[in-house]
C-alpha cells in the first residue's frame, strides 16, 4: 500500500494481529528458553533420549539436539529460528547441536533482567557482540591448543570425546576407527588446499541384521545391485572397470515414432539394423578386455548376451553417485559414448569385484583397492531405528574428524573451556550484560552436572575456584567436568578434547541468534479470511486441514 507520496505504509486490518514492545522481547525469550528445556537433557554422556513420533506414525529415538528439534512442529516465530540454529551448526560442523540451543536459550535468559530493568535492548547487543569478539580472539589465541593432525591417537582422543556423549559411546573405540579412517581416504591434497567431502564419498549403507561389532569400513565401494545374467561370474581378482553413462541398447524415439514400411524385407532390416548397432556398442566395449562393466542405464538383453560370450560382467542402473564412487575407488574414468572409450578410462585400482548375499539382497563389493579416495562404511544393527541413530552419531564422528584435519587447534571438554572463558571475561567486566553473558556460559557445566545428579551448586563453586586459581596466562585450565560421574576432573589426563571449530561456531551461533531475538520488538501476523460468522471458506478449512492447523 502506498500514500499519495509514494511512502510505504503498514495497514492493519480489523483481522490482523499485532503485539509489539517489551510484551513480544519477553515472548521471545520465553519461547527460545522452552526449546532450550526440551533439550537440556540430551547433554553429555548421562544424556536422556527423546522418542518423537512423526505423523506418519513413524518413531525416532535420539538425543542428537538437531534429529530432535527437526521433527518439533512449532508455531511461534522465535522458537522456528531456534530450531534453525541447530541445523545451521548441524551442517557447518556436524556437532554441538544440544550446546547451542542450551546456550542460545540461556543467553536470552540473561537478557531479561535488563529488559525488566528498562535498558535498551541496543545497549545489550552491543555488549553481547563485544563479549562475542573477545570470546573469538580468546580461543584462537590463549585456549586453544595445536594438534598434529598425523599424530592418530591425539586425533583418536577428540573424536572419542564426541562419541562418548551418543548411543554409540559403548563401542567408541570401533566408530572411531570407522570414522578416521573414512575421512583419512575421502582426503585429498592438491595444490596444497585439502578437501575432505564425507557427502559424497563416505558412503554408509545400513543392512539390518548382526551386531554393532559386525561394523566395518570397506577399502572400497559396495552397492546394493546383484550383476544383469545369472551365468556372468560373481568373484574377479583385480578386476579391470569400465564405467558408462550410455545405456547398452538400442535408443528408442523420445515420443510417438512412425516408421512407414514399404516391401516384406524392411521391418526385418529394421530389426537387424537395431541388432548391429547393439553389437557395434558391445565390440567398442570388448575392445578393451574388461572384466566389469557399471552402467547408469540399461543393458538390453542381446547385449548381455555378447558380454557374456566375452566372459565380463555387467551390472546396470547404477546410480550417479555410486558410479562416481567406483571412478575414485579404482580409477576409472566414466564414460558417455562407448565410441569414446579409450585404455586410460579403464580402472585397475582394485583387487577384488565380488557379489555377496547379506539379509534377503545381494551386494556388489568392489574392494582392496590400492589407493581409494572413495570408501563406504558398512553398519549392522539390531533394528532400523538402532541403525538410524547410530548413522546419526557416526555423521557427527566423521564431521568431527574432518573439523580437525581442516583446522587442527583443541580446547578442553566437559564444560571446562566454557569456565576457562567465562573467567577471563569476568575478570574485564563489573556489571552488566557483558557479565551476565560470562554467567551463561556456565550453563554448559552445570547442566552437565545436572544431567548426572551431581550437586550443581557444590560442583560448580569448585570448579569457578579451581579455575580462579589457575596461574598460567597463556594455557587454559583444563579442569572440568566428568560427565560420567559428576566429579571434577582435569582434562588433560583423562584425555577429553574437542575440536576449536566446533566450539567457535557454537558460539557465534549462539550469541548471534540471542541478538537477532533481542532486536526483535514487533510481531504481526495476517490471520485467514474467515466467512461473517467467522467459520472458514470450505477452500480455507481444506488448506488448514492439510496444513495441520488446529484452531
Amino acid at each position: 500500500m502506498f500514500g499519495g507520496g509514494r511512502q510505504p505504509i503498514l495497514v492493519l486490518s480489523s483481522n490482523t494481529k499485532r503485539e509489539s514492545g517489551r510484551k513480544v522481547q519477553l515472548e521471545n525469550i520465553n519461547a527460545g528458553k522452552q526449546i532450550a528445556d526440551v533439550i537440556r537433557t540430551c547433554l553429555g554422556p548421562q544424556a536422556m533420549l527423546k522418542m518423537l513420533m512423526d505423523p506418519m506414525g513413524g518413531i525416532v529415538m535420539t538425543n542428537d539436539g538437531n534429529a530432535i528439534l527437526r521433527e518439533i512442529t512449532v508455531q511461534h516465530p522465535a522458537a522456528k529460528s531456534m530450531i534453525e540454529i541447530a541445523r545451521t551448526q548441524d551442517e557447518e560442523v556436524g556437532d554441538g547441536t544440544t550446546s547451542v540451543i542450551v546456550l542460545a536459550g540461556e543467553m536470552l535468559a540473561s537478557a531479561e533482567q535488563f529488559l525488566e530493568q528498562q535498558i535498551h535492548p541496543t545497549v545489550i547487543i552491543r555488549q553481547y557482540r563485544q563479549a562475542l569478539e573477545d570470546i573469538v580472539a580468546l580461543l584462537e589465541g590463549p585456549l586453544s591448543i595445536p594438534i598434529d593432525k598425523n599424530d592418530k591417537a591425539a586425533l583418536s582422543n577428540v573424536v572419542k570425546g564426541c562419541i562418548g556423549t551418543k548411543f554409540i559411546g559403548k563401542w567408541s573405540d570401533l566408530a572411531v576407527n570407522i570414522a578416521l579412517d573414512a575421512v583419512q581416504t575421502v582426503m585429498l591434497e592438491e595444490n596444497g588446499r585439502t578437501e575432505v567431502d564425507i557427502k559424497r564419498y563416505a558412503k554408509v549403507e545400513k543392512i539390518p541384521g548382526g551386531t554393532i561389532e559386525d561394523s566395518q569400513i570397506l577399502s572400497g565401494v559396495m552397492l546394493n545391485k546383484d550383476v544383469t545374467h545369472p551365468k556372468m561370474r560373481r568373484y574377479i581378482e583385480n578386476p579391470r572397470i569400465i564405467l558408462l553413462d550410455c545405456s547398452l541398447e538400442y535408443k528408442k524415439g523420445e515420443s510417438q515414432t512412425n516408421v512407414e514400411i514399404t516391401s516384406k524385407g524392411d521391418f526385418t532390416r529394421m530389426l537387424e539394423l537395431e541388432e548391429e548397432h547393439v553389437r557395434k556398442q558391445c565390440e567398442d566395449v570388448i575392445a578393451l578386455k574388461p572384466d566389469v562393466i557399471f552402467t547408469e542405464k540399461g543393458v538390453s538383453d542381446l547385449a548381455q548376451h555378447f558380454l557374456l560370450k566375452a566372459g565380463i560382467t555387467a551390472v546396470r542402473r547404477v546410480r550417479k553417485s555410486d558410479n562416481n564412487r567406483i571412478a575414485r575407488a579404482c580409477g576409472a574414468t566414466v564414460v558417455n559414448r562407448t565410441e569414446e572409450l579409450q585404455e586410460s578410462d579403464v580402472g585397475t585400482g582394485a583387487g577384488l569385484f565380488e557379489i555377496k548375499k547379506l539379509g534377503d539382497d545381494y551386494f556388489c563389493y568392489v574392494t582392496k583397492c590400492k589407493n581409494p579416495k572413495a570408501c563406504t562404511i558398512l553398519l549392522r544393527g539390531a533394528s532400523k531405528d538402532i541403525l538410524n541413530e547410530t548413522e546419526r552419531n557416526l555423521q557427527d564422528a566423521l564431521q568431527v574428524a574432518r573439523n580437525i584435519i581442516l583446522s587442527p587447534r583443541l580446547v578442553p571438554g566437559g564444560g571446562a573451556i566454557e569456565m576457562a572463558v567465562a573467567q577471563k571475561l569476568l575478570q574485564k567486566a563489573t556489571h552488566g550484560p557483558y557479565r551476565a553473558l560470562a554467567h551463561a556460559l556456565e550453563i554448559i557445566p552445570r547442566t552437565l552436572a545436572q544431567n548426572c545428579g551431581a550437586n550443581t551448586i557444590k560442583t560448580l563453586t569448585a570448579l569457578r575456584a579451581k579455575h580462579a586459581n589457575h596461574a598460567d596466562a597463556n594455557a587454559p585450565c583444563t579442569w572440568g567436568i566428568d560427565g560420567e560421574s559428576g566429579e571434577l576432573v582435569e582434562q588433560k589426563e583423562k584425555g577429553l578434547w574437542e575440536p576449536l571449530a566446533v566450539k567457535l561456531q557454537t558460539y557465534k551461533t549462539a550469541i548471534e541468534t540471542a541478538i537477532l531475538l533481542l532486536r526483535i520488538d514487533d510481531i504481526v501476523s495476517g490471520s485467514k479470511k474467515r466467512d461473517k460468522e467467522g467459520i472458514p471458506t470450505p477452500g480455507q478449512a481444506a488448506r488448514e486441514e492439510a496444513a495441520g492447523i488446529q484452531d
